[in-house]
């Protein structure tokens, strides 16, 4: 069958989505067909507003002329070069942007999406210990309840039991510290907890039981996202990279969901002041209009594969199809300019007390059991009905949606991160409809 034969309607049935309840979903679908700004439109012509940035991404809000503008003017110029033994302009200059907004960092190797940095990240991790005579450190640290995307390599050193159970062994010499999740000790804390900096000690039992020299990384979101959002302890990050640092392992910060003005910083090892030796990157490093990813890699490190390899042989056997994708890296040095020239980082900054103090007015509603938040990101954990886990929070994002606010939902938690381009009269909003619904589900 040629492709003009294909006269198939569209059904919604032949698409299988991912991290959805398929068969609920299609009895009952939730469809956008335009965005703008802060909100999503529906094909009744309902405006929803965009309480979590898409999927954490959209952070200078929807459809930003600047951004379109010069999608369409390299599509009009250069669709696509390889990125092996090849380049293009545009990739150097994203780059050298990049590893501008940061110190310490010389250099990034750009992926598709977030999974792909981290793989990319571990990849590295493992290569460089390989390179500087460390060859025995195999092994990677996680952590429970983190998310670190969906390749093999981030389920493995995962902690979220759903994304793992069925996938077999995955990768080997995988550990797991404690998470840092503590109802009792940090219900309803504004910003981050005083208590369980002392839970980076789990680290020196893991590296006891296993031995330093076997232990190539440890790869931590800062701020637990699609967990939850979980907000580190005072401390926990410094105790972190003081004893990675210690003990010759490699530090990872996975800033997917804290990149890019999240936390109203340009990273998250900026506003924590806690240098990992690679970050991983992705969703808002094109504000989410074309998919990319980055690893940012320390200095030095770069250096090593370099003056290790043979002259004239490739340094790091790895890379992607698309890496550094023209249409990509326009996207995202439009998406910089916009961060700067609409200083949303700043912006973000001087925004979050408010929408702290809007998150935590929910703080007595019907079955709340904690709030949390830090910068423009924030979580509502409910109680769950005995036997019946999600099923209070999947019901308050339909009631949400129908109400036209778009908020999202782990467990019986919901989060929201909002574009840094929100409104006070919009997080009012966010606030008022979510107290709503809540007074609604049982």
């Amino acid at each position: 069958m040629s492709i003009s034969d294909v006269t198939i309607p569209n059904d919604l049935d032949s698409l299988w989505m991912p991290f959805t309840d398929n068969r609920s979903f299609k009895k009952q679908p939730r469809l956008f067909i335009e965005a703008e700004g802060m909100h999503y439109i529906t094909p009744d012509g309902r405006r929803v507003l965009d309480g979590t940035s898409g999927l954490w991404c959209v952070n200078a809000g929807h459809r930003r002329q600047p951004i379109i503008d010069a999608v369409r003017k390299q599509v009009e110029k250069l669709d696509y070069a390889p990125g092996f033994q090849i380049g293009h302009p545009l990739s150097f200059e994203f780059a050298s942007k990049l590893t501008g907004m940061v110190k310490e960092y010389s250099h990034v190797m750009f992926t598709n999406s977030g999974s792909e940095s981290v793989d990319t990240a571990l990849k590295m991790a493992l290569a460089y210990q390989r390179t500087i005579g460390e060859a025995s450190r195999t092994r990677f640290i996680g952590r429970e309840r983190g998310y670190h995307g969906v390749g093999f390599g981030g389920i493995s050193v995962g902690g979220i039991s759903p994304n793992r159970k069925m996938f077999g062994n995955m990768l080997t010499g995988i550990d797991h510290l404690s998470h840092t999740h503590n109802l009792e000790h940090n219900a309803f804390t504004r910003g981050q907890p005083d208590w369980g900096t002392h839970l980076a000690e789990d680290l020196e039992r893991i590296v006891a039981l296993h031995d330093a020299s076997t232990i190539a990384a440890v790869i931590v979101e800062p701020v637990a996202g699609s967990t939850g959002v979980l907000i580190p302890p005072k401390g926990y990050l410094k105790r972190l990279r003081e004893i990675c640092t210690k003990h010759g392992i490699l530090l990872i910060f996975d800033e997917v969901i804290t990149g890019f003005g999240r936390l109203g910083d340009s990273f998250a090892n900026e506003y924590f002041d806690v240098k990992p030796d690679l970050f991983t990157t992705a969703k808002g490093i094109t504000n989410a209009t074309v998919p990319m990813g980055a690893v940012f890699v320390r200095d030095g490190i770069y250096d090593a594969f370099m003056n290790a390899a043979p002259e004239n042989a490739i340094e790091f056997f790895h890379g992607y199809t698309y890496s550094g994708h023209p249409l990509a890296c326009a996207a995202g040095i439009a998406t910089l300019d916009v961060y700067r020239n609409d200083d949303l980082f700043a912006r973000a900054a001087e925004l979050a007390p408010y929408f702290e103090s809007a998150l935590h007015s929910l703080s007595d509603s019907n079955n709340v059991i904690d709030v949390r938040n830090l910068g423009m990101m924030g979580a509502i954990e409910l109680e769950s009905i005995p036997g019946k886990p999600t099923f209070r929070a999947m019901d308050a994002f339909q009631k949400a949606f129908d109400a036209g606010l778009l908020i999202r939902t782990t467990g019986d938690t919901i989060a929201l991160s909002p574009p840094l381009i929100i409104e006070k009269k919009q997080v009012d909003f966010i606030a008022d409809t979510v107290r709503t619904v809540l007074n609604t589900v049982h």
